[in-house]
């Protein structure tokens, strides 16, 4: 696996916008983790969550976007061995062995591990044990056919485990040379302290958007601190800011979202009153919504001193295209006012998960 540090390069031509291509510069996920493309690929929906996805539009999503990267850039593919029960890890598999040896090469993984799953795909916690750590590994690295994994975390906290003991067990695997950095899922400040006592930490992997900021008051200060990079997911709140989902929106069986408190009711009335006043600010840049929104996030990285990527959870080679144009949306300082005059702080209504999942978010305690 590659480990190329080019920082610098044109926008691909793929990318839709008008007006000179700039410069996309690689960020490095904190101070010991590796440099990649300023985009990530969250890859859950492909295999859960959001209904049926079509397989032969998710490979091509995915090698679209290995190829998007300049060359020699890195690109990232974050992925949990619980979306789809594995399915998700051999869905990747299968796109890199597919992919040109060069895209291929420079292709990173990013594995969450940990949760619990029944046959009939409910969750029954987390699983945070060193003997369970190197159990989820092993069949980690078989299904993405890899010798190693380049980022690794628990999804959640285990309750039952001190972190220490769940963060050293991944140590010994970077020792092992199974994984090369090691991550965090959804904790708190003072978690993030105690893990990274134990050993460096590349990126804290947590939800943030312009209608889920909560981290900005303890958490990104501390992981700048720390020099721990962060990797965002959420940046279009499953779709609910991305200026495509309507009131009308009937969800397939089985989607996430029809049992998310954001999308329901006078909730989802309200978020997407939100989205609107968003769309104006969009159109006044000539630029999307979803753009707009992914932009904003990216904003954030330079602006908080953190290193900070945006994963997007393109399904779809369309939706993946308009993304990676928001690498070419500059935001003024006088856009970022308007965009946050019109989504405020802490103007969503509805928590980001139902009451049960929210008890496990460690960075919301």
């Amino acid at each position: 696996m590659t480990t190329n540090e080019n920082t610098s390069a044109s926008v691909p031509a793929s990318v839709p916008a008008s007006g000179p291509a700039p410069a996309v510069t690689a960020r490095r996920l904190g101070a010991t983790g590796p440099s990649v493309f300023p985009l990530g690929l969250g890859c859950m929906g492909m295999s859960a969550l959001y209904g049926e996805a079509d397989r032969a539009e998710s490979l091509a999503t995915l090698h679209a976007f290995l190829e998007a990267a300049p060359e020699g850039m890195n690109t990232l593919l974050d992925t949990g061995d619980f979306y789809g029960m594995g399915h998700n890890e051999l869905l990747i598999n299968e796109a890199l062995r597919t992919a040109p040896a060069e895209a291929r090469e420079r292709a990173l993984t990013s594995v969450k591990f940990g949760a619990l799953r029944t046959v009939e795909g409910g969750f029954t916690g987390y699983d945070g044990r060193p003997e369970a750590v190197k159990n989820f590994l092993a069949y980690s690295l078989q299904r993405l056919g890899r010798d190693h994994i380049d980022i690794y975390r628990i999804a959640r906290v285990d309750p039952d485990v001190p972190i220490e003991e769940t963060v050293g067990a991944i140590a010994e695997a970077v020792q092992a040379g199974h994984v090369r950095h090691i991550g965090l899922s959804e904790v708190g400040a003072d978690t993030l302290r105690r893990a990274a006592a134990v050993a460096p930490i590349s990126d804290l992997q947590i939800e943030y958007s312009l209608i889920s900021r909560g981290i900005e008051d303890r958490i990104l200060p501390t992981a700048r601190e720390l020099g721990i990079g962060v990797t965002a997911y959420g940046v279009l709140s499953r779709g609910l800011i991305s200026g495509h989902f309507s009131r009308d929106r009937a969800l397939a069986p089985g989607d996430f979202r029809g049992m998310s408190p954001r999308f329901q009711g006078e909730n989802l009335d309200r978020n997407l009153d939100l989205v609107e006043a968003l769309r104006e600010v969009a159109g006044e840049k000539g630029v999307s919504v979803a753009q707009t929104a992914i932009a904003w996030v990216l904003a954030q990285g330079p602006r908080r001193g953190v290193d900070l990527v945006p994963l997007v959870g393109a399904r779809r080679r369309d939706r993946l295209t308009e993304a990676l144009g928001a690498l070419r949306v500059e935001l003024t300082e006088a856009d970022l006012a308007a965009i946050e005059a019109a989504v405020p702080a802490g103007a969503a209504s509805g928590e980001r998960y139902p009451a049960a999942q929210m008890a496990h978010l460690d960075s919301e305690h």
